[in-house]
């Protein structure tokens, strides 16, 4: 079901947000968030996925992403279906998750609620894409994105959560390359 929030314009610069279905609490285990990243570092060298923002929550993840190659909605999709399959294989292997009946439950039961899924259902389907288009609006979703873990109570200050780019643009130690953001000199900004 169409919601309105697609990514339309292919070489421009959008706030996404991956959900887990049902809001499964996977990357409470680190293990799990290695995924993501490894996968977002592979889109970045390998197919020209522009990574500005990120934070991973237990749950869920906010991005501000671009492509090179004008094809956003390709990788995005290749990112999802890959670390969905990567975590679920995880997850079934895994002995020592307690939680993994649970967990495989609930993906299960979200994949019977859509035809085009198989046996179970990581994402949910929608991006909730928002086309950044000026100054203002992008340092409103970066703020955002590195003040969730704040809001959530995870943290004090937005560089001590490890799963977040704020520690790229606070040049602390981070787990991923990005590319940083330049207000000043980036082509997309009106």
């Amino acid at each position: 079901m169409p919601t309105g929030y697609r990514i339309d314009n292919q070489s421009g610069l959008y706030f996404l947000t991956f959900q887990v279905v049902g809001w499964v609490d996977v990357f409470s285990r680190k293990f799990y968030v290695d995924i993501i990243l490894e996968s977002l570092a592979f889109c970045r060298k390998n197919k020209g996925l522009k990574i500005w923002a990120y934070v991973i929550m237990t749950n869920h993840m906010h991005v501000i992403l671009s492509s090179e190659n004008g094809k956003l909605s390709d990788t995005v999709r290749d990112l999802k279906r890959y670390t969905a399959t990567k975590i679920l294989k995880a997850i079934q292997e895994n002995k020592y998750e307690s939680r993994r009946k649970w967990m495989l439950k609930q993906f299960e039961f979200a994949a019977n609620k859509h035809k085009r899924n198989s046996k179970f259902q990581f994402w949910r389907h929608d991006n909730h894409a928002i086309e950044l288009e000026s100054n203002k609006f992008i340092m409103q979703k970066l703020a955002y994105i590195h003040l969730n873990p704040v809001r959530a109570g995870y943290v004090e200050e937005a560089d001590h959560w490890m799963f977040s780019s704020q520690r790229n643009y606070s040049c602390s130690e981070a787990l991923i390359e990005i590319d940083l953001l330049d207000l000043g000199s980036y082509p997309f900004v009106k």
